[in-house]
């Protein structure tokens, strides 16, 4: 009896371990990605939290963007809803732009404006970038910048045009200095902190390993902050683009600024668009220069 019932409690428990024994085995890579799936919310093409999006979807989005305000102008102009000498038509602005080009003012006018601003914008790179990284690297330089740059760099720029003109009269090192007083605080604090955002553990893992304190700042410190610094350069490239029109305002002779106040006063309109056109699209191309040479700098960082 005692064999019998044995023999039972057997077969009963072999399916069960059987089935234990049986089961597929799943490795770690595809719990993580049931896991992942799992906790994904779920969400529409085109409101997708911070993830990419499909070309099929980007592409009309960027072509929507770049036509609806051409086609908004192009109404405008075509039904009079607003008189050509305060909306000139796009054919217009088109043929202002074509008859400065074809005269050299617009290559001369472009070629000066992004004179001042290469000289400017250098300065902007050769003084803050250093003087931010030592700022915020080390916290005895930051107590004795940062009240300094924080009172001055709420100072508007175009509030010094007339101490400029005081101090270095009407020539080109007025302008530029302009450009660099606009920028060369806001570049400073930007590059701060960008230097204290590096993680603690790595400069703690840096002195573990041996490394002295000047090694782990060009080591560790300067290559953790350069993706950082670039998109710092970025945004106060345009900064100085921007202003570099007021600082034209300071008896130029040329100048793509000098050319927007020059056909303000002979009421050229059309001219005014083509050059603020032209402002535009210089703008991007720097945009996107910065874009591909922090891509190429700073690959691990896209």
């Amino acid at each position: 009896m005692t064999s019998a019932r044995d023999g039972v409690l057997a077969e009963r428990a072999t399916p069960e371990v059987a089935s234990r024994d049986e089961e597929p085995v799943v490795d770690a890579g595809t719990r993580s990605l049931r896991r992942t799936r799992a906790i994904r919310p779920p969400g529409t093409g085109f409101f997708r939290l911070r993830e990419e999006i499909p070309d099929r979807l980007r592409r009309p989005l960027v072509l929507t963007s770049i036509a609806l305000p051409f086609l908004v102008w192009t109404l405008l102009s075509a039904t009079h809803a607003v008189k050509p000498l305060f909306l000139p038509s796009p054919a217009a602005v088109a043929r202002a732009g074509w008859d400065l080009a074809v005269s050299g003012q617009l290559w001369s006018d472009a070629a000066a404006t992004l004179t001042r601003v290469g000289i400017g914008f250098g300065l902007v790179v050769l003084v803050p970038v250093p003087l931010g990284l030592a700022v915020g690297t080390f916290p005895s330089l930051r107590a004795i910048f940062e009240p300094m740059i924080g009172f001055v760099r709420y100072m508007p720029a175009p509030a010094f045009i007339p101490l400029l003109i005081v101090w270095l009269g009407f020539g080109e090192s007025s302008k530029i200095t302009l450009l660099f007083i606009g920028t060369v605080f806001f570049n400073t604090v930007m590059s701060a902190d960008v230097a204290a955002r590096v993680p603690k553990a790595l400069i703690d893992a840096s002195y573990t390993l041996g490394a002295r304190r000047w090694a782990v700042v060009r080591k560790v410190i300067v290559p953790h902050s350069i993706p950082g610094l670039l998109d710092a350069m970025r945004v106060n490239i345009a900064a100085t683009w921007n202003l570099v029109v007021v600082a034209e305002l300071i008896a130029a002779q040329e100048g793509l600024g000098y050319r927007i106040t020059r056909a303000q006063r002979f009421l050229q309109t059309d001219q005014i668009f083509a050059v603020l056109l032209v402002i535009g699209l210089i703008g991007v191309a720097l945009d996107l220069s910065f874009r591909l040479l922090r891509n190429t700098v700073a690959p691990w960082a896209r």
